[in-house]
């Protein structure tokens, strides 16, 4: 079974790359138009990242094995997740194969990871990722786990680091243990 890894239009796509290459399952990669060109700004050519994946499809290709509940999957998490996204899937809206792929995940009851990236949140949001949490999809910030870099200097701290501290805990709700925990760093 392969872990779904989407890239929306938000900033933070490097997580995204991260999560690829620490995820102990084969990926299946889908990126919006817009997740593509904010990929290719921030990292560099998105074929490079393509080249990662296993599987890799068009956000507008509804025929898509992962477009149907009965293909079954580790789980997905669109990282980073635009509040538009997020918008959609809260109010069941599936008109691309990401939007529709987030439904599938939801209704067969699958992992379904939400790393907002946009801040601040207006009522609007809080109110869609409370129905996104309702319906059984978990919203995770990509707000990096801090206490990671307990007893250092912040200026020795790097951005990676941050962020991989971070996907380790994406892929311990996937089931996956993480290597380092509060506990290590206390």
């Amino acid at each position: 079974m392969n872990l779904v890894v989407v890239l929306t239009g938000a900033t933070g796509v490097y997580a995204a790359k991260a999560l690829i290459e620490k995820s102990p399952w084969p990926v299946t990669l889908v990126a919006s138009e817009l997740g593509r060109h904010v990929y290719e700004h921030e990292c560099g050519p998105f074929e490079e990242l393509a080249a990662l994946a296993s599987d890799v499809w068009n956000d507008s290709d509804l025929t898509a094995p992962i477009a149907s509940g009965s293909v079954p999957t580790i789980g997905m998490v669109i990282l980073p997740c635009t509040v538009n996204t997020l918008g959609k899937i809260a109010n069941g809206v599936g008109d691309t194969l990401i939007t529709r792929a987030a439904h599938c995940h939801l209704k067969e009851q699958r992992k379904l990871i939400l790393c907002v990236r946009e801040t601040p949140w207006t009522l609007i949001n809080v109110r869609n990722a409370e129905q996104v949490a309702a319906a059984g999809g978990t919203i995770m910030p990509l707000s990096p786990p801090f206490y990671m870099a307990a007893g250092r200097d912040p200026s020795e701290v790097t951005m990676a680091e941050l962020i991989d501290a971070y996907i380790d805990r994406v892929l311990a709700i996937l089931g996956q243990p993480a290597q380092t925990t509060w506990e290590d760093v206390r």
